[in-house]
């Protein structure tokens, strides 16, 4: 059996939408860079007092996560029924996420999430470009598979 495997081309991340969908969705033809970014989590502040001693204090954070899409994705249709749904509604839709990766036989699951950002269109250049979505999540959870 092969070691060091990297592959991300076989990663599974299911979206679960409970207000729109009633099961949750597969999503799928990710960018072509990049398909899902998270970035990196501050969790920690410190002060340092006047006589020299550093001090630290957890601080709970949301995590930022980026999902981009192939202009042709029809994972897409989704992202925007988000969209359309907090603005006609102005409300949050709430949701939560699943991703697992074969390669690194490990799994993440995103809980207390909302999306924060994302495109209302594809941008046109010499092809049609990937479009983003930002989310927001409460709270990760690593696993293995």
């Amino acid at each position: 059996m092969a070691t060091n495997i990297i592959t991300s081309a076989n990663a599974v991340y299911t979206l679960t939408i409970s207000s729109l969908f009633d099961a949750p969705i597969v999503l799928e033809n990710w960018g072509s860079d990049r398909g899902w970014e998270q970035e990196a989590l501050e969790m920690l502040e410190s002060q340092m007092s006047i006589d020299a001693h550093l001090n630290f204090g957890w601080v709970p954070r949301p995590v930022s996560q980026t999902l981009t899409f192939s202009a042709s994705s029809a994972s897409l249709a989704y992202m925007e029924a988000i969209l359309e749904e907090q603005t006609l509604t102005k409300t949050p839709v709430s949701l939560g996420a699943e991703l697992t990766i074969p390669a690194t036989s490990r799994k993440y699951t995103f809980t207390n999430g909302a999306m924060m950002t994302g495109s209302v269109a594809p941008n046109g250049g010499t092809v049609l470009e990937a479009r983003a979505f930002t989310f927001l999540w409460g709270q990760v959870f690593p696993a293995g598979i």
